[in-house]
C-alpha cells in the first residue's frame, strides 16, 4: 500500500502554528517581493480570493474582508517541512519527499494493518508534534493514493482527514468522482487529447486501450493508467538524485536600470548556483543568464533576453561561474531599460570527481580549498556571511517583504517569548 501525505494549506498553516489566534481566520501568503498570492487558507478561498492574484489589485479586497496577508517566510516553512517529514519517517522506512508539503509513504510488510487507524495515528502524531494539519490518502498504488488524498481533503468531516481505497468498489467509485483534469500527471497536452476522446473522468481514462495510451501518452501515461487500475506501476522515486540543471531566478525589489546593481544581483544568483552545485558534487559546462523588463509597465521600453556561455572546462567554482555570468550579462544588457527580473541557470552538469580534463584549460587549483572554506564558514555562521566582493554584503536577496513574520524556529532572535 501507498500513502500520500499532504499538509493542508501549508504556508498558511505554518503561520497559524505560531499565531493560533488566526485559526479559522482567512489567511493569504504572498510570493517573492509580495507580488501575488501563492497560498490561501480555506476561509480566504471561500471569500473569493483568486490564486496567483496580483497583491496590489486585491489590497482593498483583503482589507474589506479581513484577510490576514503575510510575506513568504521560507526559512520557517522549510524548517516546518523538515519537522513534518521527520515525523513521517517514523512510520515506514520507505518514503519519497515529493514537495515541501507532500510525501509518499510505501508500506511493505504491513499486510495485517488497519490502514485507516494507522493513517489516523500518523495524522494525530504529526499534529501533536508539529501543529500541522495533514490529509492522508492510502491505496494500493501511488496514483490511487493521490485520488484518495483528494477525497480525504474534500470530505474531511466524513473522513477525518484519512481515506483508504482498499476495495475495487471504492476504487471505481473514486475514479468516477475524479475529473480527468484533477488526475495527477495529466498535463495540458494530454488533457486536450483525452477530451477529444470524450474522457471526462479518471474512470473514463482507465477504459481506453493500452495501445492508444502508450502511443499518445508514452510509457509514463500507460504506467499512470495501470496505477489507476490498481496495478502498481509507479514506485517511489529516489529524491536524492542530482538535478540536471540548477537555476536561481528572482524579481528585483525595485526596477533597476544601472548596470552595477544588476551585476550585483547576477553575481549573487551565480554564487547561489555554484553553492548548490557543490552540495550535490556536480560541475557545470554552461552558464545561462536571463534578463527581463517589467512587462506590466506598458509605457516603459521592454526588453527580454537570454544568452548561453559554454565554459572552457567543467567547474563548481563560484569565482569562475560568477565571472562568466557577468560576461553574459554584458552581452545582453541594454542601457535605459528598467529591468525587473533576472536569473542564472547552470547546466551541462557532470560529477565533479568524473569530469573531463583539458590539458590547456584548467581551473586554478586554489579554487577548491577556497570554496571548501567559504562553504564551511557559511554553514557554521549562517546567512551567507562570506561573499564575493561584488555582492551586497548586507542582504542575501533584495526582496520586498512588508508583511514578514518572525522566523520562529530558525533564528534565535525570533524565538517565541512566553510571558
Amino acid at each position: 500500500m501507498f500513502a500520500l501525505v499532504d499538509c493542508n494549506n501549508f504556508y498558511a498553516s505554518c503561520e497559524r502554528v505560531f499565531q493560533p489566534q488566526l485559526n479559522n481566520k482567512p489567511i493569504a501568503i504572498l510570493s517573492n517581493n509580495d507580488g501575488c498570492f501563492i497560498s490561501r487558507s480555506d476561509e480566504a478561498k471561500a471569500l473569493g480570493l483568486p490564486m496567483a492574484a496580483a497583491a496590489f489589485k486585491y489590497k482593498n479586497f483583503c482589507k474589506q474582508h479581513g484577510i490576514h496577508v503575510f510575506s513568504s517566510n521560507y526559512p520557517l516553512y522549510g524548517d516546518m517541512s523538515t519537522r513534518v517529514m521527520n515525523v513521517l519517517q517514523q512510520f515506514t522506512p520507505d518514503m519519497e519527499i515529493y514537495s515541501v508539503d507532500e510525501a509518499f509513504l510505501k508500506f511493505e510488510g504491513f499486510d495485517y494493518y488497519d490502514f485507516n487507524s494507522y493513517g489516523l495515528e500518523i495524522k494525530n502524531r504529526v499534529y501533536q508534534w508539529t501543529g500541522m494539519p495533514i490529509s492522508i490518502g492510502i491505496a494500493p498504488t501511488k496514483g490511487l493514493s493521490k485520488v484518495a488524498n483528494k477525497i480525504a481533503k474534500k470530505f474531511k468531516d466524513k473522513t477525518d482527514g484519512v481515506y483508504v481505497i482498499d476495495s475495487d468498489e471504492k476504487r471505481l467509485k473514486a475514479l468516477k468522482w475524479t475529473l480527468i483534469e484533477s488526475v495527477w500527471g495529466i498535463g495540458l497536452g494530454n488533457l486536450e487529447r483525452l477530451r477529444k476522446r470524450q474522457v471526462k473522468t479518471a474512470y473514463d481514462f482507465t477504459q481506453l486501450s493500452d495501445e492508444w495510451v502508450r502511443k499518445q501518452m508514452a510509457i509514463t501515461g500507460l504506467k499512470l493508467k495501470k496505477d489507476l487500475e490498481g496495478k502498481p506501476s509507479l514506485d517511489l522515486d529516489d529524491h536524492t538524485r542530482d538535478k540536471k540543471a540548477i537555476a536561481t531566478t528572482r524579481s528585483f525589489e525595485y526596477t533597476y536600470s544601472d548596470f552595477e546593481n544588476i551585476k550585483e544581483r547576477i553575481t549573487t544568483f551565480a554564487s547561489s548556483c555554484a553553492e548548490k552545485l557543490r552540495k550535490q558534487h556536480s560541475s557545470c559546462n554552461m552558464v545561462i543568464v536571463i534578463l527581463r523588463s517589467n512587462r506590466h509597465k506598458k509605457g516603459d521600453r521592454q526588453h527580454r533576453a537570454s544568452t548561453i556561455i559554454t565554459l572552457p572546462y567543467a567547474t563548481d567554482s563560484t569565482l569562475v561561474i560568477a565571472n562568466h555570468a557577468v560576461k553574459a550579462l554584458k552581452s545582453i544588457y541594454k542601457s535605459g531599460i528598467k529591468y525587473k527580473r533576472a536569473g542564472v541557470i547552470v547546466s551541462g552538469l557532470v560529477p565533479t570527481n568524473n569530469r573531463q580534463l583539458d590539458m590547456f584549460n584548467t581551473q586554478d587549483p586554489k579554487h577548491k580549498p577556497l570554496m571548501d572554506v567559504i562553504d564551511g564558514l557559511n554553514e557554521k555562521i549562517g546567512d551567507y556571511k562570506v561573499k564575493l566582493g561584488s555582492q551586497d554584503l548586507d542582504r542575501t536577496w533584495k526582496m520586498r517583504q512588508e508583511h514578514l513574520t518572525p522566523r520562529y524556529t530558525t533564528n534565535i532572535n525570533d524565538i517565541i517569548e512566553v510571558k
